[in-house]
């Protein structure tokens, strides 16, 4: 079966790493999203300890941010053991970890599988729905990326209300930027987000979820794509989801709540894993010496994979 799969991905043009295929799609864990990116790096920073008062410029943040990234990634507690991918921001994919190409770090060294987020951030918002905004030279990007040995990529909107029509626009932009990631030869995870504070976020993933299902049905029987959705509202309202033959992996987003909070809903969903970025750094410092960082991160590390477990 694993060998069925491989081969018609590659019939298909996918160029996909088999064994980061097999570990994506059956592999116990959970991703770590290491993806912030212009506008969420200042509040990844100041709950790290680092004010915006700080530094200067875009140059200094994202020095400061690659700096707590890497030692995430470096640390003991990072390993392809509990953590089956890592989704990394492109400024990280240009830089290195321990001396190391980042994505091949991840890989070679820790065996957790790259995925880079391509996105550009978000319109404003229109009918309740914020889309993407373009995405210049993604066809170089995605080119540069595949070369750098990353194996599939992450773009995200965010719904804010069940408009039927804004959820419909969302659904149909993912798709069609993730037909692009898909002759690429990368493996796209579509992240239409719901956002937790939604008045009616429950209906609201309900038409949703019809909306995935009619685009995933409308997939060619040879291409498999990744779901990323917010937790829901209805325990195990994503069954029909996880189970598609067209899903190759569904995992969900934090959101907002705490790793508590998100551990606590992510165990009551069945066949879903995590793929949590603030929740997984919660408590993290930079005052903290090594020791410490590692035993929180640790601690981090294994209460998200338990919950992924179910």
């Amino acid at each position: 079966m694993v060998l069925n799969i491989f081969f018609v991905c590659a019939a298909s043009g996918i160029h996909v790493n088999q064994e980061q295929w097999n570990k994506m799609a059956r592999g116990q864990g959970f991703v770590a999203a290491l993806d912030q990116s212009g506008g969420s790096t200042p509040r990844a920073l100041e709950a790290y300890g680092i004010a915006p008062s700080s530094y200067e410029g875009d140059a200094q943040m994202f020095d400061l941010v690659h700096a707590m990234r890497s030692r995430i990634v470096t640390s003991p507690a990072f390993d392809g053991e509990r953590i089956l991918g890592a989704i990394l921001f492109e400024d990280t994919m240009d830089r290195e970890f321990d001396g190391e190409d980042a994505a091949a770090y991840l890989w070679q060294r820790k065996q957790v599988v790259p995925f880079l987020k391509v996105d550009k951030g978000l319109e404003a918002e229109s009918g309740a729905v914020q889309m993407m905004k373009p995405i210049p030279r993604l066809a170089s990007l995605l080119e540069r990326a595949r070369d750098k040995g990353i194996f599939g990529t992450k773009m995200r909107s965010v719904i804010h209300g069940a408009n039927e029509q804004g959820i419909a626009a969302i659904v149909r932009q993912q798709f069609e930027v993730a037909a692009q990631i898909l002759a690429a030869g990368l493996m796209p995870i579509i992240e239409p987000e719901v956002s937790i504070t939604a008045p009616d976020k429950k209906e609201a993933e309900a038409l949703l979820k019809t909306k995935l299902l009619e685009h995933l049905d409308a997939l060619d029987t040879a291409h498999r794509v990744m779901l990323k959705l917010t937790l829901p509202s209805i325990d195990n309202d994503y069954a029909e989801l996880v189970a598609h033959p067209r899903v190759l992996r569904l995992v969900v987003l934090s959101g907002g709540y705490s790793r508590e909070q998100a551990n606590t809903l992510l165990a009551r969903n069945r066949g879903v894993i995590a793929s949590f970025s603030r929740a997984l750094t919660e408590g993290l410092l930079v005052t903290q010496d090594d020791d410490e960082f590692n035993r929180v991160l640790d601690a981090s590390i294994a209460g998200i994979y338990e919950a992924s477990l179910t």
